[in-house]
């Protein structure tokens, strides 16, 4: 009896002892995420894996050509960053799904813009310049206008627009100067202090000078340091850059922009004002093409009916290569940047080595087969995983 009555105190003490813990179902909101599973969520990884593949190639090729010696360095970061000031605004416009093919046109359209109206109208130079502004982003309005009013494709809307604007640089170039190439407004850009300050020329020569004279960096014959400063077109590709890159991460508009581009609907069904992003952002993507051809005509000299010409596509294939996926909702800022940077290395690379300067569209073209291949691997990795 005396058994049974233990057995029983020790089933009442078991059944009033705390149950022990099970173990917490797995949490996808606290699991551990492994580091290739972190650089897959990256947009930019393709981009900086081409970019260190592209500086060993020519580091090893054309390692000691000069081709990174501090000039060297200048010209070809000078070509990454006129492309890289477009590729910023093509980035956020595809993101949010939508295409502008119009903006190698609009680079010629704003040059001529502004380089008629003060060498044949008699204009100062900033209105002719605020003229381009204003004139590039009314027309970049009227392209998001027609593509969200009638729903069609931003490829058709924005092809036609390209041949408009070419067709019109052509008739108002050769209409005025009888030309194709209208010249000598660089010297009437010189004359105006504040438009030279803020597009001709190069900037920091004090910053050039003062480490040639701790002989850091090379002089020329004369003293003066073999790099005299920072071009401009590198300073507003890097204000344009961070810029767009805060705004595309760190607000609510940034957030935006990457709902229209996943489900454009859906995001109109909570309160995204989808007409309004997209119309921004076309605007955004004739600023920089206008952007881009101030900058040209101011260190050039003059403006070209032919300026621009694809750059549209190069602009696409740097924004591609730097992880942006061609159905939106998905990209960086920071890898647009890169696919601008293997852009100038590539393209100015190629003159210091023995190859062909014909390579460099077969490069191109490669470059967007191997990009387009690449994020659509990740992308399809990144969702099986989630």
């Amino acid at each position: 009896m005396s058994v049974i009555n233990e057995n029983v105190t020790a089933m009442i003490d078991r059944s009033r002892a705390p149950a022990p813990e099970k173990a917490a179902p797995d949490d996808e909101r606290v699991r551990r995420l492994s580091l290739w599973k972190i650089l897959l969520d990256r947009p930019d990884l393709g981009s900086i894996a081409g970019t260190v593949l592209v500086f060993a190639l020519f580091g090893i090729f054309a390692g000691d050509s000069g081709m990174f010696a501090l000039d060297g360095i200048i010209n070809w970061s000078q070509v990454a960053a006129y492309l890289g000031i477009i590729a910023v605004g093509a980035c956020l416009l595809m993101i949010a799904g939508e295409f502008d093919l119009s903006m190698g046109s609009m680079i010629g359209f704003a040059g001529v813009m502004v380089a008629v109206p003060p060498m044949y109208l008699g204009w100062p130079v900033w209105a002719s310049v605020l003229f381009a502004f204003a004139g590039s982003m009314a027309l970049g309005a009227l392209n998001g206008y027609l593509v969200v009013r009638t729903k069609l494709p931003s490829f058709i809307v924005t092809l036609a627009f390209m041949f408009i604007l070419r067709g019109l640089t052509l008739v108002l170039s050769t209409h005025f100067a009888n030309s194709t190439i209208v010249s000598g407004v660089g010297d009437k850009i010189g004359s105006d202090p504040v438009i030279a300050a803020l597009f001709q020329g190069t900037t920091g020569h004090w910053v050039f000078s003062g480490l040639a004279g701790m002989g850091l960096i090379d002089k020329l014959p004369s003293g003066e340091p073999v790099v005299g400063g920072l071009p401009k077109v590198l300073v507003w590709w890097l204000l344009l850059a961070i810029g767009a890159g805060f705004v595309l991460a760190r607000t609510r508009f940034g957030n935006w922009i990457f709902l229209v581009g996943g489900d454009s609907n859906a995001a109109k069904n909570v309160g995204v004002p989808v007409r309004r992003v997209k119309i921004s952002l076309f605007v955004l993507t004739a600023f920089c093409a206008c952007l881009f051809g101030v900058l040209q005509v101011s260190d050039v000299g003059s403006a070209a009916a032919d300026r621009g010409l694809q750059k549209e596509f190069e602009a696409i294939i740097a924004v591609v290569i730097g992880g942006t996926l061609l159905t939106g909702g998905f990209g960086s800022v920071l890898g647009a940047c890169f696919g601008a940077v293997i852009f100038g290395v590539v393209q100015i690379g190629i003159s210091y080595t023995n190859i062909d300067s014909d390579w460099y569209r077969v490069f191109l073209g490669g470059m967007l087969l191997l990009a387009v291949l690449f994020n659509h691997y990740i992308r399809s990795r990144a969702t099986a995983n989630k």
